[in-house]
């Protein structure tokens, strides 16, 4: 990684992924299910063991640290209960490491000499001692280089009488055998990263086995799972009560919502009622005053024919009394000759 990668991936873990206005490049919110949700706390096993002997790849999930920030600055408002989901990632990862490791027990079981009660005691005595030499050798050097030089001395003081019952603890192991048989490698397998570990092995070795990115992480994801394993069934109470809880203020929201569909029909159904009554009584009087015009229009047309019948009547009138005068006077002049 570039010195601009690193810059880049530094301001993308402070700002998250609207930093400078940017989208991120995966187009997708750390809620999307193709997110690792182990990444998010912190704990994915692809990424605490990557470049070791035990290196899993790449996650087939989305690792960004972009991600990671959006998630911290959305989880001060919001719980998402992601540890419940990196809870049993977690789970099935250390289950396959422990199936692992007591395969490689039965290996070393049926391809080592078996030894005697007694001698395996002793051998085992021998591993603690070196294991707990290695492990706090791998403390002091980390504190010394810390700067914290006196609790590096007061374990390497420790180391000094761990030491000192080790070899006691050798002797009395190889006192116990053939010389032969001491001369082989007595293997056992490391309970926290399935690593064989050797009986002769000198404290340089066991140091850095120790104190390697291997049995830390190793013990980081242990130490993670404890953490969620004691909450867990609280955590998950909790979520089964505000998915409760959401329901039913869906089905509250979906209620109130049906009822008011059901107000709106209802006045939708008195609109068209009260429409339909208003068309129908308009329609009466419009029939009512259709009817009324006719019968004035009929009276009317009767009313005419008649005043034409009196008004012939009235014209042939003064011509038949003309007619008659005329002959009166006829008649007279008549006579008078």
């Amino acid at each position: 990684m570039t010195a601009h990668d690193q810059i880049r991936a530094m301001l993308d873990q402070l700002m998250g992924t609207g930093r400078n206005g940017e989208n991120n490049r995966y187009q997708v919110k750390f809620s999307d299910p193709k997110v690792c949700k182990s990444f998010l706390l912190g704990c994915c096993p692809h990424e605490i063991l990557s470049s070791t002997r035990m290196d899993l790849g790449e996650c087939p999930k989305i690792h960004d640290l972009a991600l990671r920030a959006d998630f911290e600055k959305a989880s001060h408002t919001k719980d998402y209960y992601y540890d419940i989901d990196a809870m049993e990632h977690l789970q099935a990862f250390i289950a396959d490491c422990d199936r692992r490791t007591e395969l490689a027990k039965q290996r070393l079981a049926e391809t080592q000499e078996e030894l005697s009660a007694e001698v395996a005691q002793k051998a085992n005595k021998v591993h603690e001692l070196a294991e707990q030499i290695g492990k706090k050798l791998a403390r002091a050097e980390q504190l010394g280089a810390d700067g914290f030089v006196e609790e590096s001395m007061k374990l390497m003081e420790e180391i000094e009488d761990l030491r000192k019952k080790k070899n006691a603890a050798e002797s009395e192991y190889r006192n116990s055998m053939p010389a032969s048989s001491y001369q082989q490698q007595k293997l056992r397998v490391c309970e926290v990263c399935s690593a064989y570990l050797g009986i002769h092995d000198n404290d340089r070795r066991l140091a850095d086995h120790f104190g390697g990115k291997l049995h830390l992480g190793f013990i980081k994801i242990r130490e993670k799972l404890a953490e969620l394993e004691k909450t867990v069934e609280e955590r998950k109470q909790q979520k089964k009560q505000e998915l409760k809880e959401r329901d039913r203020e869906r089905e509250k929201e979906r209620g109130g919502s049906s009822r008011d569909r059901d107000r709106e029909r209802s006045r939708r159904r008195s609109r068209t009622r009260r429409s339909r009554s208003r068309s129908k009584s308009r329609n009466a009087r419009s029939r009512r005053s259709r009817s009324r015009s006719q019968r004035s229009r009929s009276g009317d047309k009767h009313g005419d024919r008649s005043h034409s019948r009196d008004a012939k009547k009235e014209s042939r009138e003064p011509s038949t009394r003309s007619s008659k005068m005329d002959e009166d006077s006829h008649r007279n002049k008549m006579v008078a000759e």
